[in-house]
């Protein structure tokens, strides 16, 4: 229903069906993989020390999975490689360890295919502080788009979501191998806690709402833009956008770029001047174009600009503000995307010129980044911590080491299909933690966290049911699979939750990914719903009811009532009706007679970027009102939550959707608000509400009111609204 599967060649999947394959298929299919490899590793014997690969050339292994695979490198028309090769003495050395990787791990598989999937959107509502446009604005509300916070970084107050989007042309190896090594540049130069690197397909750029969600477009291909692109392209930035090219044909008027073959792919001697008219000088590889002036007037330049220590001066770097509202772009005909590595450089003498220069190849990177409003700070990632097994009551626990008991094979261990869970009665470094295997500590007086306070949390828990075994973890790849192989068994009064401080692969909607930075209250919650009862048949009010739990948690305390935190439909949690701050995820699953529902939420609580936070509101409210209102913690915010929840799940059950509707639209942002049916050009209508399943009702221009779905876009689940079709 996402359009998540693609197929090569353009074939579009019609049908799926599952096939049951015998035993003997399965052994024979085993035998043959084994067969094969052993084949491999008689065919090319152990490396010696002289061709072990250098260490910069393994920092680049999800390119070289195309040789695993057997393809072999795309040439562009430039003769660029669509992949970058391991590097010297790769040969053999590289099959063989690669190979094994592979077939061990398939990390790599999963990265190659999770960036294929094209119908992602690429730049998630989960993440995107919607921010309409305000005609009653001026010049002067949006002419400072960048900050300083009190550590004089740069802060983005634009509104925009924190999403970098990559244009890489059209879809081919070679544009994938391309964008595998442009995302992991820019990846290595900004903070990766505060954005997230998606591309962009022409379809989704034409078609999609991306130009409110994105941060940075970088435009990446070799390919000549087309031109209905290139008009979305220049209306982003005349929204006040910011732009990237690297070695693109892209331009704006009263530039052009003009070939120059004598410099195609060749090491030049650049000078580079900063924003502070510092200079830089290093080796770069040209791509064989330039920047000159052409038709359409003079422009105004910025202070970023690099040209060739040659005769000619050739500008391979000009950085072009663009319109009243704060639009720019950075232009750049330098490699500065490519690591010395890369197969298109070939001499020796050449790789020792640009590697010497790799570190202000990274310097010059980060100038332009950061003067188009990225933070640049680098932060390592966190290491994966064991998971604590926690009990939100004391009676609870000697029922829940009795049921362990009898479901943990011999090891101590139960698995999944996403991961499995060891339980050890202490945590020892020699533990090994994979994002596929986590150890889970059973002692429960060795827990001692800083940031997740078991007292607040069993203080704030007023449940039956909801939330009454905690599975928690400092650092974990995502909450959402930590339940997986205990929601079918465990008993219900148990009920689960998982609870992290950071998440390394945060999900959100679709394939979309989730920030979670410190401060951001992550969780996932087990709720089984009969499937004979009012919300067993209205199962999309689920999300609602979690969002809307989020909001009731803070503003039903007292003093607190006035806090503008408000609910957006379908999923989202928002700041008055200007940025959002939190939102909701639901997998729900039909067993028998009952629908196990893990609801993943997340919401930013003291973690003021790289939006807002509720504690902001809070201080603001404070100071408007001279107040002396207490910030929240993650802990006790989660707590109050899943009470809240429970509460509204049991009206529901009990009076229906109009048990809980009142509420809900009490603190949703829609009231009156008017949208467009299947795009900007579609007829107005008006919202009106929420019909018996949970979906968005709005009043058309001839009175009559009419159901509507979102069209599949994960930028905004508001536009390009559709009527369904009628069964």
């Amino acid at each position: 229903m996402e359009d998540r599967l693609q197929m090569a060649d353009g074939l579009v999947p019609q049908k799926i069906v599952s096939v049951h394959l015998q035993d003997s298929t399965l052994k024979a299919l085993k035998d043959q993989a084994s067969n094969k490899q052993a084949q491999i590793l008689q065919q090319n014997p152990e490396p010696s020390v002289e061709s072990k690969p250098e260490p910069d050339v393994m920092e680049h292994v999800g390119g070289d999975d195309l040789k695993v695979l057997g393809a072999q490198p795309t040439e562009g028309k430039d003769g660029t490689s669509g992949r970058e090769p391991a590097g010297e003495g790769d040969v053999g050395v590289g099959s063989i360890e690669h190979c094994h990787l592979h077939l061990s791990s398939c990390h790599e598989c999963l990265e190659l295919e999770n960036s294929t999937i094209e119908s992602v959107k690429f730049a998630s509502a989960e993440k995107i502080p919607d921010l309409p446009y305000d005609h009653n604005g001026t010049l002067e509300d949006v002419a400072d788009d960048i900050c300083l916070d009190r550590e004089g970084r740069k802060v983005n107050i634009t509104g925009r979501a924190p999403n970098i989007l990559f244009y890489m042309g059209s879809a081919s190896q070679e544009s994938l191998g391309r964008f595998q090594e442009v995302r992991s540049v820019l990846a290595d130069c900004v903070d990766t806690e505060s954005y997230t690197l998606y591309p962009l397909s022409r379809e989704s750029a034409l078609r999609d709402p991306w130009s409110d969600n994105c941060l940075l477009l970088v435009i990446a291909t070799r390919e000549a833009i087309p031109e209905d692109l290139s008009q979305k392209f220049m209306a982003y930035l005349s929204q006040g956008g910011k732009v990237l090219g690297l070695c693109s044909p892209f331009t704006l008027s009263g530039f052009q770029v003009t070939s120059k073959s004598v410099l195609r792919e060749t090491v030049q001697n650049l000078v580079f001047s900063k924003a502070d008219q510092t200079h830089v000088k290093l080796s770069v590889l040209s791509s064989g174009y330039v920047y000159e002036e052409g038709p359409g007037g003079q422009l105004s330049l910025g202070k970023l600009q690099g040209h060739l220590e040659n005769e000619d001066k050739d500008r391979l770097i000009v950085q072009v503000p663009f319109g009243p509202r704060g639009g720019e772009a950075v232009l750049c005909q330098a490699h500065l995307e490519l690591p010395p590595s890369s197969s298109v450089v070939q001499a020796q003498e050449d790789f020792n010129l640009l590697k010497s220069s790799n570190m202000r190849r990274y310097e010059v990177l980060r100038e332009i980044l950061t003067t188009l409003g990225l933070n640049c700070d680098l932060k390592r990632a966190p290491a994966l911590t064991p998971l604590y097994l926690l009990p939100a009551a004391e009676e609870i626990w000697d029922p829940l080491m009795q049921w362990l008991g009898k479901h943990v094979d011999p090891e101590g261990v139960i698995k999944s299909s996403k991961l499995s869970l060891k339980f050890v009665s202490s945590y020892t470094s020699n533990i090994e933690i994979t994002p596929s295997a986590l150890p889970v500590v059973t002692d429960m007086e060795s827990f001692l966290s800083e940031n997740f306070n078991l007292q607040i949390y069993r203080q704030n828990l007023q449940t039956k049911r909801l939330g009454k075994v905690i599975l928690f973890a400092e650092v974990t790849p995502t909450t959402m699979n930590l339940l997986d192989g205990l929601m079918f068994e465990i008993p219900q009064e148990m009920g689960l939750i998982a609870i992290a401080v950071r998440q390394t692969q945060g999900k959100g909607r679709g394939s979309n990914a989730w920030l979670s930075p410190m401060g951001c209250a992550v969780s996932t919650l087990l709720v089984s719903i009969p499937l004979r009862s009012q919300l067993g048949q209205r199962i999309p009010f689920v999300q609602h009811l979690m969002s809307l739990a989020v909001v009731e948690a803070v503003r039903s305390i007292p003093e607190y009532q006035d806090i503008n935190l408000r609910v957006k439909w379908p999923n989202d949690i928002y700041y008055s009706d200007f940025m959002k701050l939190g939102g909701v995820l639901v997998n729900s699953t039909l067993l028998g007679e009952t629908f196990y529902i893990l609801i993943g939420c997340g919401f930013n609580v003291s973690n003021s970027n790289p939006t807002i936070c509720i504690n902001d509101l809070v201080t603001e409210y404070n100071k408007q009102h001279r107040a002396e209102l207490k910030p929240f913690r993650t802990d006790d915010l989660i707590a109050r939550t899943v009470t809240v929840l429970e509460k509204l799940i049991d009206t529901f059950q009990d009076k229906g959707p109009n048990g809980i509707l009142p509420l809900y639209y009490k603190y949703w942002v829609h009231s009156g608000q008017r949208v467009r049916l299947g795009g900007l050009e579609g007829p107005e209508v008006w919202i009106v509400g929420l019909d018996d399943s949970g979906f968005l009702q709005v009043q058309q221009e001839d009175g009559e009111i009419v159901t509507v779905h979102p069209d599949g876009n994960s930028f905004d689940m508001l536009r390009n609204l559709i009527i369904p079709k009628q069964q």
